[in-house]
């Protein structure tokens, strides 16, 4: 990277007049700041580098520019070749630079900052509950707070309470007690299974304590983009949509290998979609008289087995069902990126999210019974 640098700081230095003093706007990554790149800057003494500070790259208003040019010229376009794409960007810098202006402030500090504190304000989970059940009486009811005896718990006991659930493993026991309590009214289990896996995106940057990504999360490719976080591998029942059980692994491990634990035993027909294909042993394994109706590929030396395709075609309507659990857990409850370190603490966050979102796939259902 260090070369990277140097190579273009070359290029500045040559494109423009000697005489003139160099001020160069640079954020805090590691190569601006190597061995080489400080001796170069040593002998060239007209560049002079200010450094935006840790986690204000938005500072510089260079990434006002870059959000320009992926939004006109890069965004939503398909290239062929890295060459195309290089031609594109080059087009786009010639038609700016022919008519261009300087970027300016016209927010204040103040404005800035206010705005950032509305901001943690929304986003803060905790203070939204808090807020919620001195709001909502039968919210204060269902918690069984009585205001008139005790406050409403604040965010360090909420964490010390988190903690004790993870400490002894209680967070699987409200999923399974959802799981029995909506059998118990009727939606109960049948001899189908659809088996899936989703990626949990976790931060990959090492701008940490310890200079570190977090060591129980790991990446792994997706057609041709990498990712970095953890899999929910889950189970749901095919008649339901009830989700009967769920694994959390690092994201470089295979769909297949949780398999086993995905069943309940009494399964006659496992759907999932092609990265479950010839897994007939580990399926019957856990269930014996199930057979396998996961997606096979219908690709071969070139060919199209048109049979083969209509089969997936029909066996995708039903394995597309799976797709609402995890568009319950990612886009309602927000979870796409983990929250905390570590894999037993975002499980326990997993399946209090998996348990909530049969409840919500199930609302119609349950209310039934109680409505005049």
């Amino acid at each position: 990277m260090a070369q990277f640098v140097l190579d273009f700081l070359r290029q500045i230095d040559k494109q423009t007049p000697a005489e003139l003093d160099l001020h160069l706007i640079v954020d805090n990554y590691t190569p601006h700041k190597y061995a080489k790149v400080k001796t170069w800057l040593a002998r060239h003494p007209r560049f002079h580098l200010h450094f935006t500070p840790t986690y204000s790259s938005w500072l510089n208003q260079v990434e006002r520019w870059f959000a320009l040019i992926t939004r006109r010229a890069i965004r939503r376009n398909s290239f062929i070749s890295v060459r195309e794409l290089e031609q594109q960007i080059e087009l786009f810098i010639k038609r700016y630079n022919a008519d261009v202006s300087p970027f300016q402030w016209v927010a204040t500090a103040d404005s800035i900052l206010q705005k950032i504190e509305r901001a943690a304000k929304r986003i803060s989970a905790t203070a939204i509950w808090v807020n919620t059940l001195y709001d909502s009486a039968s919210l204060r009811r269902f918690a069984r707070i009585d205001l008139g005896c005790e406050a409403v718990p604040d965010a360090t006991t909420t964490l010390k309470f988190r903690r004790l659930l993870e400490q002894h493993k209680l967070a699987e026991r409200p999923f399974a007690e959802v799981g029995r309590v909506l059998q118990g009214n009727g939606m109960t289990l049948k001899t189908g299974t659809i088996v899936d896996a989703t990626i949990i995106a976790a931060p990959s940057s090492t701008k940490n304590a310890d200079r570190q990504r977090d060591p129980e999360m790991h990446q792994t490719r997706k057609g041709q983009q990498w990712y970095f976080g953890m899999k929910l591998h889950i189970g749901v029942d095919r008649q339901s949509g009830l989700t009967h059980s769920a694994v959390v692994t690092p994201a470089n491990i295979h769909d297949k290998h949780p398999l086993p634990h995905l069943l309940h035993g009494q399964e006659r027909r496992v759907y999932g979609d092609s990265a479950y294909a010839s897994q007939k042993e580990l399926i019957q394994g856990k269930a014996p008289k199930a057979k396998d109706f996961t997606n096979e590929r219908v690709r071969r030396a070139g060919q199209v087995d048109e049979a083969k395709r209509a089969k997936k075609r029909n066996k995708s309507k039903i394995r597309a069902w799976v797709e609402h659990v995890f568009a319950v857990v990612k886009r309602l409850w927000g979870f796409t990126k983990v929250r905390y370190r570590g894999l037993a603490k975002n499980a326990s966050r997993a399946l209090t999210a998996l348990a909530l979102a049969d409840i919500y796939l199930t609302r119609h259902r349950l209310m039934a019974p109680v409505r005049p």
